[in-house]
C-alpha cells in the first residue's frame, strides 16, 4: 500500500471506495474499492478533493480481484454458460438455454482447495432454465498471486468444462401403459397425463400410448409397435412391483431388453427399471411417478434427454441424496432430494 500524488496513480489499484458529495444533489460512491486508475479518473480525483490516494501497485505476479474472476470464470465455463459482468470482482455463471446442469465435481473440489479462489455451484444433474444462475467465482482478497490463477486455469483446461449446461434433445416417445383394470376400463388412466405433462416440460413428445392388460406377451408386441412407430424412448408405467400379476420388468427383458438396473436406491422409486433394445432406452415406472412431485424420474430421465448414457454406477451413486422427505411443500429441485 502507497500514499502517493493522484498525478503518479495511473494504473494503479484503490484500496477503498471514495465518496462523491454534491450537496443538494448527490452523496454516493464515485469509485468502487479495486478500481484500477485510468489517465481519465484523474481530473475527476481532484474533483472531489484527493491530491493524494492510498493505492495497490500491481505487478506482473499478482492479479487484480476483477480480473481473476474472469480469467476463473472463462476458464471454467462451457458451451452452455453465458457469464455476467464482473462486479465487485465476482462472476456469476447463466444458462444459456433450458437442460441439464453438469458440474465436474472432482475438478470443482480441486480448484477451491487452491488458496484465495472460490467457486460456487448449485448441485449436478439438475434441471435448469434458460438464464437462471447457476454458479458463482471470485477470488476472496482483492489481489492474488498470478500463479494461483495459473493453476485454476490448467485444471479447467485439463478437466473441461467445469460447469455446463447439456441441451435436451427431442425424444418421441412411446408410452406402454399396462394393467388389466385400467385396460378393461374399470378404472381411469391416471398415469398417462402425468407422463405428457413431464416430457412435455423437458421439450419431448408422448407420439403415441398403448394399452395392455397384466399379459406379458401383450406387453411384448405393444414395446415392438411403438419401436417399429419411429419412438426414441419406450417407457412403461405400472406393472413394476412383486406381485404375480406385474409382468413389466419380464415383458421388457423378454421384449429384448438388456437391463442396466432394476431397482434404483431412491424413495420414491426403487422398482425403476432401465434397459436399452438396440440404442433405445426403454423404462419401467413404478407407481409413485404417477403422484410423487419429484421420484426417480426426475433424477434419471432428464440425463438420457441431454444424451448421456445412464450406467448402474449413475443409479446406485443416487442412494446418498435418494431419500425424500416428502415435505408438505415440495421444493424439488431446491431441496436435497437426489443430490
Amino acid at each position: 500500500m502507497k500514499f502517493i500524488p493522484v498525478e503518479e496513480s495511473v494504473g494503479m489499484v484503490l484500496c477503498h471506495d471514495m465518496t462523491r458529495i454534491t450537496p443538494g444533489e448527490f452523496k454516493g460512491r464515485a469509485f468502487k474499492k479495486g478500481h484500477v486508475i485510468t489517465p481519465d479518473d484523474i481530473p475527476r480525483l481532484k474533483d472531489i478533493g484527493k491530491e493524494h490516494i492510498y493505492a495497490l501497485n500491481l505487478d506482473d505476479e499478482h492479479v487484480h480481484e476483477n480480473e481473476a474472476g474472469i480469467r476463473i470464470a472463462t476458464a471454467a465455463s462451457g458451451k452452455g454458460i453465458e457469464l455476467s459482468e464482473v462486479c465487485e470482482g465476482r462472476v456469476n455463471f447463466h444458462a444459456v438455454h433450458d437442460g441439464l446442469l453438469r458440474i465436474n465435481v472432482d475438478a470443482l473440489n480441486e480448484i477451491n482447495l487452491i488458496e484465495d479462489v472460490v467457486i460456487a455451484t448449485m448441485h449436478t444433474n439438475q434441471t435448469v432454465k434458460k438464464s437462471q444462475p447457476l454458479a458463482g467465482t471470485r477470488i476472496v482478497p482483492l489481489v492474488t498471486d498470478e500463479t494461483r490463477i495459473q493453476t485454476v486455469e490448467n485444471i479447467c483446461l485439463n478437466n473441461y468444462p467445469i460447469v455446463d449446461v447439456l441441451p435436451f434433445k427431442h425424444f418421441n416417445v412411446g408410452v406402454v401403459t399396462t394393467g388389466t383394470e385400467v385396460y378393461t376400463g374399470r378404472i381411469e388412466d391416471k398415469f398417462g397425463p402425468v407422463i405428457r405433462d413431464k416430457f412435455e416440460a423437458l421439450g419431448s413428445t408422448v407420439i403415441h400410448q398403448e394399452f395392455v392388460s397384466d399379459d406379458s406377451e401383450m406387453t411384448v408386441s405393444a414395446i415392438h409397435k411403438l419401436l417399429d412407430s419411429g419412438a426414441d424412448m419406450i417407457v412403461c408405467t405400472g406393472g413394476m412391483s412383486v406381485d404375480p400379476d406385474d409382468q413389466t420388468p419380464a415383458s421388457i427383458r423378454a421384449a429384448g431388453g438388456e437391463v442396466v438396473t432394476y431397482g434404483s436406491p431412491t424413495f420414491p422409486g426403487a422398482m425403476f427399471m432401465l434397459a436399452w433394445i438396440g440404442s433405445i432406452p426403454v423404462l419401467g415406472l413404478p407407481g409413485c411417478v404417477m403422484y410423487h412431485r419429484a421420484s426417480i424420474f426426475d433424477l434419471a430421465v432428464p440425463r438420457i434427454l441431454a444424451g448421456l448414457k445412464v450406467t448402474r454406477e449413475d443409479i446406485t451413486s443416487m442412494g446418498h441424496g435418494g431419500f425424500c422427505a416428502s415435505c408438505k411443500v415440495c421444493r424439488y429441485p431446491v431441496c436435497p432430494f437426489g443430490k
